[in-house]
């Protein structure tokens, strides 16, 4: 794998487009503003799949005014994600597919199998999201209360779980960089960003120019996690002060919880406006999460680049401009 990347990449662009990505095993989705394509390379070659995008939004206007359609953006994302995953790993070789557990077993034996599949999924991100709930939510919540005795003042006790969930979010992060199939998926996912750099910059697309691209885009899922994390210490706390029945952590977990939704329209609106400017305060506002990425992307090889690149043109609008922001 090359190692090789631009100390300073310069990351001037020409214009911000609204196509993103996202790393597969063994490949790339990318979703652009009318279709999102999937390209995995397999022993024999790369393999496409292409769809139109149906988007919630369009059926119904009022799931895309501000500050409801982050929530819906983060659902539809996480099941678009996971569908790709799953076709991403039906490619694998077999002996790369390891055995399904006694659960997926259940349910293929009591489905069809398009129901099935879409059954997995559906479990699969349920799963997802309770275990991100668990960790970034509740764990804080629950190590914060054994300080109740020690720690009175409800702004104390809230920075300490601040502390915890940040703390919680990184150890989780750098764990999941210590799998290797881990380290490669977040290899493509270096060469997602890599792309989208150089047709940001208007450059053809070859290997020879995404190949010393900046991996570090301000506009990226690491980055929306970790905005997740701090807007949910800074919306917790001005609603915990609020709150008479602070010193019951139950009540805290509920809040937290019912809390859930805002928080995450919010971070949903901070990254959309991060990616659609350049200036001071939104280069602060993605510097955390551009860090982040340190952990999250690894430098491609170029299989993995020339993965990217035809993911990215298999989305690219007819129609120029288009997927501007």
């Amino acid at each position: 794998m090359s190692k090789q990347e631009t100390r300073s990449p310069d990351t001037q662009v020409c214009f911000r487009t609204t196509i993103g990505g996202q790393a597969l095993l063994e490949g790339i989705l990318m979703r652009g503003p009318q279709k999102q394509a999937i390209v995995c390379r397999t022993p024999d070659g790369l393999v496409e799949k292409v769809d139109e995008l149906r988007l919630v939004k369009d059926k119904h206007p009022i799931l895309g005014w501000p500050l409801i359609r982050g929530v819906v953006t983060f659902l539809d994302s996480m099941v678009k994600g996971m569908q790709a995953l799953t076709y991403s790993a039906d490619l694998l070789p077999l002996e790369e597919q390891g055995e399904p557990d006694k659960l997926d077993q259940w349910i293929e034996n009591h489905f069809s199998e398009e129901k099935a599949k879409n059954i997995i999924i559906g479990v699969a991100v349920v799963l997802g999201i309770a275990l991100a709930v668990l960790l970034f939510v509740l764990l804080p919540t629950l190590l914060a209360g054994v300080t109740d005795r020690f720690i009175r003042s409800p702004f104390a006790r809230n920075l300490v779980e601040g502390a915890l969930r940040i703390i919680i979010f990184l150890l989780y992060l750098w764990g999941v960089t210590r799998m290797r199939d881990v380290a490669r998926m977040f290899a493509y996912h270096g060469a997602e960003h890599k792309t989208i750099f150089c047709y940001e910059k208007g450059l053809l697309l070859t290997v020879e120019n995404v190949r010393p691209q900046s991996r570090f885009h301000p506009r990226c899922g690491t980055s929306f996690l970790f905005v997740v994390v701090i807007v949910s210490i800074l919306v917790f706390s001005l609603v915990s002060f609020r709150m008479a029945l602070w010193d019951n952590i139950w009540v805290r977990i509920g809040l937290r919880l019912l809390l859930l939704p805002v928080v995450v329209a919010i971070s949903y609106e901070i990254n959309r406006w991060v990616g659609r400017h350049d200036n001071l305060l939104s280069r602060i506002l993605s510097a955390p999460g551009k860090w982040l990425q340190r952990l999250t992307t690894n430098e491609p090889d170029d299989s993995m680049i020339e993965c990217a690149i035809r993911a990215l043109e298999l989305v690219i609008p007819e129609q120029q401009g288009m997927d501007k922001w």
